[in-house]
């Protein structure tokens, strides 16, 4: 499909990604490929228990251990720092909370929570001391399922609440059993999606580094959010902000996984600053497998007409966060309810939440951030209402949109979303998946014995968050700074987990001074360098780091053209930026170069620049607007500014005879708004469909009825290989969101619940001649056997 793209302010090519080749070539240097000197190495005592109390921890043996120099208690631990501050406290909502440790000290509350930690000269004689440390547990009954947890007798994961529920409420209208009981059909049912995780390819790596003559702690490593980690740790170490600093490398993938709040980044630092010396903590990908995400359950009742109109939906839904930790967990539980009813056009909504702790391994940011298991619970509706009234699942999508004319359209939940074009975005996905012919190789093929189906699904993602009483934020901050010789940098606030989004601000920044997107470095990830930021999280890198670039870029502009004008004896409206030089707009030949413009401004500050501030710097912050969060006579709030939005088609084919599902074809149709880079999106979009074919068809973190985790290892958590993964189509929409500088809306959270919602959908399409209904995820071969058996068991 060609690529419908209007461009804005000179972006939209396919500029390259910066570094590429040396990702590609694996040439590129991660956290793991820092060597400081004299650095040593931690490894990390994990409890065996799901729930016990601790009865005494004896390190005194690991310290005789070949090459270990150090070892810690929780009990030790304690005395050298403080707990770990939440990303966003419970208690802030009224919500139940706890202290969050490097080191449990009293109590374990999961299997694999760390207990002690020992530090050695090299990772082997760290990991083989670990043996010698004697821990005594008092094992304590535990619980791993969330409706289990939830019931009155079940045991308490914190002996200080009086339930297992972390927060509560219920978000649209209070009921809506009037609007259900009037309606012409109801529907009851469930959506339960399994706890998966992210898996990025590069893991977890902290390096804590004192500088005893400094009395400053430098932190190395895998964080999405520099300058947050850094005020976490200067909080948790009893330092100033001013005596720490974060630098954050290249970072291999991080899908919300590297956001802060995880045990270890403190617990690197507070070794490094007893022992004087760098230490550093590698993850295992056993340990990276146990952060857990994804996990809930949609109980839903939705009332609909004849027409396939709904009419009235209520959701009882719950998450299944594990432990409470200080990382963004919890909370993508309450995003997941805000959500509802994501594109379509439904008033009579009430949607209960429940955040519910568990004796499982804590959440962490999860890309989709709870957004994909609405997706999923929505789209599988509108497939049910379609199956029960024997209409096109295109259909009954099309009369339930927001229409064009109605935005920006506020939901029940009080979002307000943007702008959009659902039903030609459907349309275009559906031509791009030639979708007429497919139904009909389809019947074909059923004629033969031939399960295939074909699964449609509409995705609406809030991007660019600013959640209240947390440090989840909208705006960024940005530097733009021309030196004398023409060459252009630009720190930022928000950092690059891979994705490519240098390039993209890079290429907006260019755009506006006229000159080669290769002149153009783009400096991220320092919090002694970059001006203050919350860094990479729902989609905001252009929406918020892109627009602070570009206002920043236009003040060093105005006083190139200033200059300019004095040089060339034009006033400044005549003038342009292009191709490197300020030209006469009516007389591009007549032009001076940039870099003699800028000279002027450093050595002509008396003189020809002698009415302007001589430097050629300025730093901006970018707040996009559609925010609210006053809440209105209804209590509701808008926290996101953007949202990007598109449609989904998934064709596979089933065999019964084993359960295995093959994927033929996936189409997609993102609209995010202005496109900076249409590669870049295309990349997300990708990277967010094989995500989404992993939730729906195999990554799975299973848990054993002792509360140890049985997935942790590639060899039992499966992900999708290069090989599991079937063409993909893309095709762009551009809807320019009129509150964001640039129009743009984000891509970055986009698509895991498209790719997901569409493959369900098509499964359950294969699988109608059973009357099978999909409720339960992954749709792995025995789960799909069993249904496929339990259809055709005679009653």
């Amino acid at each position: 499909m060609e690529i419908v793209y209007e461009p804005k302010s000179g972006v939209g090519s396919r500029e390259p990604k910066r570094e590429g080749d040396r990702f590609l070539t694996g040439r590129t240097e991660y956290s793991d490929d820092l060597r400081l000197l004299d650095l040593h190495h931690v490894a990390i005592l994990r409890s065996p228990h799901p729930h016990a109390r601790i009865l005494s921890v004896d390190v005194a043996a690991a310290l005789d251990c070949p090459g270990v120099v150090y070892a810690l208690s929780g009990q030790q631990a304690q005395e050298l720092a403080d707990p770990i501050p939440h990303w966003s406290d419970p208690r802030a909502t009224g919500g139940n909370t706890a202290d969050v440790r490097c080191l449990a000290v009293d109590e374990v509350h999961f299997q694999g929570q760390p207990v002690a930690a020992v530090v050695a000269r090299t990772p082997g004689d760290a990991h083989a001391a670990l043996a010698a440390i004697v821990v005594r547990y008092e094992p304590l009954p535990f619980v791993l399922e969330m409706d289990e947890a939830v019931l009155p007798a079940a045991p308490l994961v914190y002996s200080h609440w009086t339930s297992n529920v972390v927060e509560e409420a219920v978000l649209g209208r209070a009921d809506v059993t009037e609007e259900l009981a009037a309606a012409e059909h109801v529907l009851t049912g469930r959506v339960a999606l399994q706890r998966h995780t992210s898996g990025p390819i590069e893991m977890r790596v902290y390096i804590g580094d004192w500088s005893t003559r400094e009395r400053r702690m430098t932190a190395y490593g895998t964080f999405q959010n520099p300058h947050i980690v850094r005020g976490v740790l200067a909080s948790a170490l009893r330092l100033r902000e001013s005596e720490v600093r974060v630098v954050a490398p290249t970072i291999g993938g991080a899908f919300g996984l590297k956001m802060h709040g995880h045990p270890e980044e403190l617990l690197v630092c507070v070794l490094s600053r007893e022992l004087g010396v760098p230490v550093k903590w590698s993850d295992t990908r056993a340990e990276c497998l146990q952060v857990g995400a994804r996990e809930q359950t949609h109980r839903y009742q939705v009332g609909f007409s004849a027409d396939g109109r709904i009419t009235a939906l209520q959701i009882d839904m719950m998450g299944n966060i594990g432990a409470l930790s200080a990382l963004s967990s919890w909370d993508m539980v309450p995003v997941a309810a805000l959500t509802y009813p994501t594109a379509y056009a439904i008033q009579s909504v009430s949607v209960r939440y429940r955040a519910v702790t568990t004796n499982k391994a804590p959440w962490n940011g999860a890309r989709g951030y709870g957004k994909e298991s609405t997706n999923l619970t929505m789209e599988r509706i509108m497939d049910r209402v379609a199956r029960a009234l024997d209409m096109d699942p295109r259909d009954v999508r099309r009369v339930n949109f927001i229409p064009e004319e109605a935005f920006p359209y506020k939901t029940t939940i009080g979002l307000v979303v943007d702008s959009g074009r659902y039903a030609l975005a459907l349309d275009s996905a559906l031509a791009l998946a030639d979708y007429a012919k497919a139904r009909q190789r389809q019947a074909a093929l059923r004629a033969e014995g031939r399960y295939v189906g074909i699964g449609i699904a509409y995705e609406l993602t809030p991007e660019g968050a600013d959640i209240p009483n947390t440090v989840t934020s909208a705006f960024d901050t940005s530097t733009v700074r021309m030196g004398p010789s023409g060459d252009v940098a630009v720190l930022t606030g928000v950092t690059t987990p891979g994705g490519g989004n240098e390039t993209g601000i890079a290429q907006i920044v260019a755009a506006e001074l006229g000159v080669e997107a290769a002149r153009v470095r783009v400096i991220q990830g320092d919090t002694d360098t970059c001006p203050y930021g919350f860094g990479n999280f729902s989609g905001r890198s252009m929406l918020a780091g892109g627009g602070a670039s570009l206002l920043a870029a236009r003040d060093v502009r105005d006083r190139l053209l200033r200059v300019g004008s004095r040089l060339l004896a034009l006033p400044i409206e005549a003038l342009d930026l292009q191709d490197g030089h300020v030209v006469e707009a009516a007389a591009p030949d007549n032009r001076i170069p940039l870099q003699s413009v800028a000279e002027a401004v450093y050595n002509s500050a008396f003189d020809t620049a002698s009415d302007i501030e001589p430097l050629l710097e300025s730093t901006r912050t970018y707040k996009p607007d559609n925010i609210d969060q006053i809440p209105d006579d209804l209590g509701r709030i808008n926290p996101y500014p953007t949202y990007s939005n598109g449609a989904f088609v998934a064709i596979v084919e089933v065999d019964v005879e084993t359960g295995a599902v093959t994927i033929e074809d996936v189409a997609a149709v993102h609209d995010c708004g202005t496109i900076i880079n249409p590669a870049l999106v295309e990349g997300q979009t990708w990277g967010g469909i094989a995500m989404g074919i992993g939730s729906a068809l195999m990554e799975h973190q299973i848990y054993g009825d002792d509360g140890v985790l049985q997935t942790d290892r590639l060899k039992t958590y499966l992900m999708p290989r290069a090989g599991d993964l079937p063409s993909i189509r893309i095709g762009h929409q551009v809807t320019p969101s009129p509150f964001s500088i640039l129009g743009t809306k984000g891509a970055g959270e986009a698509s895991v619940g498209g790719a997901l919602s569409a493959i369900a959908n098509a499964v359950e399409d294969a699988l109608a001649p059973f009357d099978i209904t999909i409720e339960d995820f992954p749709l792995s071969p025995p789960r799909l056997l069993s249904l496929i058996e339990a259809a055709c068991r005679p009653a």
